[in-house]
């Protein structure tokens, strides 16, 4: 018996998204002429036509958003989801959140689930192992979080515009020896992009530049911390606040309470164990409220895709 084609199928037949191939099907006028005639023409060679419950989806949505985060005990995914919620409870939508683990066989599992289950759009937030290309079916009610990729709507965390305020904090109260904690670069955000803002900081500034990487854990922050400290070392820039956790509690062992130590993240814990820490927002909440109304947009009014980066906020 042969398989009877989704809209999914006609979608990715069709090099379109889901709800583009909804909106041919409704008649949308708004839709472009070249991308109506590419979708009919694959559905007349298909012979496809959407059944009961697809024509009752369509006239009625399911006010239903999945959320697919990489760890449900990250400090600041956590707090992004928070920004959602608050922005998709208030139109009337529910959420339903699911765990990756930063494994990307899971995020097709999980893709899958959410499309029969007919929820009306997906935020994911994206990670370095992740294929982006093989998201495109979902590109019209999708937002990335925290990566950006062509012609697919994201929202970023302002990860160079944190470390710059850091640098520029410590730079102006005449601290020049700064060394750097980072995440391994393969991450490309929270790992690269903070990096880079260190070293161009320490190039344009003439300041010495070291620094040393590692995982994303306190214990990463500590033996690391132990490793990179000189005497001269006048100020410790953290990638996150997980890590300068770990910094401070070598930092408070040694007694070197001459030393500067940030992070980013603005994490609770953070101020109450070690409350002479510094820490940005890189805009983790702001950024989640940021993804929910554009994901919003696109669903309600057809809006077309965009990248943002939601803005990092003062020490």
């Amino acid at each position: 018996m042969t398989k009877r084609l989704t809209i999914l199928d006609i979608a990715r037949l069709s090099g379109v998204g889901k709800s583009t191939v909804s909106r041919v099907l409704n008649q949308d006028p708004n839709v472009n002429p070249q991308t109506r005639d590419r979708v009919e023409a694959v559905i007349r060679e298909h012979g496809f036509e959407p059944s009961k419950s697809a024509r009752a989806m369509r006239t009625n949505s399911a006010r239903l958003v999945g959320i697919i985060v990489s760890r449900l005990d990250s400090a600041s995914e956590n707090r992004a989801v928070r920004g959602m919620l608050e922005v998709l409870y208030a139109r009337g939508y529910d959420a339903m959140l699911m765990e990756s683990e930063f494994d990307p066989a899971k995020v097709d599992e999980h893709l899958a689930l959410l499309a029969r289950r007919g929820v009306d759009g997906v935020i994911l937030f994206a990670f370095s192992a992740l294929d982006l290309e093989r998201l495109r079916s979902w590109q019209d009610n999708l937002i990335l979080m925290a990566r950006a990729w062509p012609d697919m709507s994201s929202v970023c965390y302002d990860d160079e515009g944190a470390i710059q305020q850091i640098l520029e904090k410590l730079y102006a109260a005449g601290r020049h020896q700064i060394d750097f904690i980072g995440v391994d670069q393969s991450d490309a955000t929270t790992g690269a992009l903070r990096l880079q803002a260190y070293q161009q900081f320490c190039t344009a500034h003439q300041l010495p530049c070291r620094y040393l990487t590692g995982s994303l854990d306190v214990q990463s922050g500590y033996d690391l911390t132990a490793r990179l400290l000189t005497p001269a070392t006048d100020a410790v820039v953290c990638a996150t606040d997980t890590l300068a956790m770990g910094a401070a509690k070598y930092l408070q062992e040694q007694q070197r309470h001459d030393i500067q130590l940030t992070g980013v993240g603005n994490n609770p814990l953070l101020h109450f164990l070690f409350p002479q820490v510094l820490s940005v927002d890189p805009g983790y909440k702001q950024a989640g409220r940021l993804a929910a109304e554009q994901l919003l947009l696109q669903l309600e009014q057809q809006a077309e895709p965009c990248a943002q980066i939601a803005p990092s906020h003062d020490l």
